[in-house]
């Protein structure tokens, strides 16, 4: 009987959690929406049943076998709701794959929506944290809880919420679950390939990912980041030559003003942060870009031959990306005498723009979350929202949202919490949502 002591205890949660009415404020609420929530309220225990066997798989990135095994977990779901799935084979781009389930047809009257998420975690199997665990009454630990199987348990939770409605019988749905968000494969435009194809003609597009754990907070721009990495050689000569005329300042000092001028030149611009995370520097050198590691050799009384410098670059849109990389290129092409550099940056993930169509989601969203009682939602500083996912559909979606997942604080460490009352209002705030793009659609026809 002892094994069944967690999950009665969860079943009991999820009841309180469902039990507790909605507020008096939720009147602004149609009886179909109303019903929308009571089959939420309905199928939270066993949502959050699902959530604690996803957590308990461990689906680090480079564990395929677990990513692999916690999509067939949440496909069969899908399966159970009429979605037509499918596995993404990675092999191509050095991953095990991405998950794709799809409900109504391209031909169909009825818009077309794209749920994003991902199957993978930071956990691999040898890190010490690999169960979930309850830890009061509304809070759980847990690799992946709120980054991001939460929202993908939010995702379908809503799913079958509509299903039991008749409302998913109005809408074109497809869900992407990628399984290599948190390392993603090479080459970049691959492993996301199947994303975008997946995405072609939506009106809207949105993630689940927990954003910044605040459950009154929406993602409408995320910055981008790409990797950049520059090198720098100077001339090698006795240490009592260095700032000579005949030796210059070598590879050290020039990459350290380089760096400096990187800061002048960019610093002020909002949102943009340039981060070098790596300096390698001496006579000779080596660099590991997989173990992210180097090492040098070099002596106090020699003028230092090579320098490398690694890091990131994160804007808040494309424009401001490539004018960065340009500035950073002119630096660069500008070495001190008797030095020579050269600067190359990384395929990455791309920026979210703020758009008006994103924030007019946002609105909708937000009017939902109101007429639920579940109070007013507010964009994220993008200053606080990391890339992700959902921002490889800007420009190609004309509406997106993110962080409609598990809120909750810890993500990427041993500290990762998810609290488990957000669960069932993010699936009600996603559940009404469709609801009125599906009525929306139906307007225009």
């Amino acid at each position: 009987m002892t094994g069944m002591r967690p999950r009665l205890s969860l079943y009991l949660l999820g009841l309180g959690l469902a039990l507790a009415p909605l507020p008096a404020a939720a009147s602004g609420l149609s009886p179909l929406e109303r019903n929308l929530t009571a089959s939420v309220d309905r199928h939270l225990p066993e949502s959050l049943a699902l959530l604690e066997r996803a957590v308990n798989v461990n689906s680090g990135t480079m564990n395929f076998a677990g990513v692999r095994a916690v999509s067939a977990l949440f496909a069969q779901e899908l399966d159970g709701l009429g979605f037509r799935t499918r596995w993404v084979d990675g092999a191509g781009w050095g991953r095990a794959g991405h998950l794709i389930a799809e409900r109504g047809s391209g031909g169909s009257r009825w818009p077309k929506v794209v749920l994003i998420g991902h199957l993978d975690t930071v956990f691999e199997p040898e890190s010490p944290f690999q169960r979930f665990q309850r830890l009061d009454d509304s809070t759980a630990a847990g690799p992946g809880v709120i980054d991001m199987k939460g929202g993908d348990v939010i995702a379908l939770l809503a799913l079958r919420a509509l299903r039991e409605n008749g409302v998913l019988d109005r809408l074109h749905v497809v869900v992407v679950f990628d399984g290599d968000e948190e390392r993603p494969g090479a080459p970049l435009a691959a492993a996301r390939a199947d994303l975008l194809s997946a995405a072609e003609g939506a009106t809207a597009a949105i993630g689940f990912e927990d954003g910044d754990g605040d459950p009154y907070h929406v993602i409408v721009s995320r910055r981008g980041s790409c990797g950049w990495q520059l090198r720098v050689r100077g001339t090698p000569a006795h240490s009592s030559e260095v700032w000579s005329s005949r030796v210059g300042v070598g590879a050290i000092y020039e990459a350290a003003h380089m760096l400096e001028q990187f800061r002048d030149s960019l610093g002020h611009e909002p949102y943009l942060t340039l981060n070098p995370g790596l300096v390698v520097g001496g006579t000779s050198i080596a660099h590991d870009a997989a173990e992210s590691r180097g090492t040098a050799f070099g002596k106090t009384n020699v003028v230092a031959e090579s320098t490398l410098v690694t890091g990131d670059l994160r804007t808040l849109t494309v424009e401001q990306r490539e004018h960065a990389q340009a500035v950073m290129h002119r630096i660069a092409d500008s070495a001190s005498p008797h030095t020579v550099a050269d600067i190359e940056f990384e395929q990455g993930y791309p920026p979210l723009a703020p758009t008006d169509g994103n924030r007019a989601l946002l609105a909708l969203v937000d009017q939902a979350s109101q007429d639920l009682g579940l109070g007013a939602l507010t964009p994220v500083d993008p200053g606080h929202a990391g890339a992700a996912d959902v921002s490889f559909l800007g420009g190609h979606v004309p509406r997106i949202i993110d962080a409609m997942g598990l809120k909750g604080t810890g993500g990427h460490t041993v500290q990762e919490t998810g609290r488990l009352r957000s669960l069932p209002w993010q699936a009600k705030r996603t559940a009404v949502l469709l609801e009125r793009l599906a009525n929306a659609g139906d307007a225009r026809h």
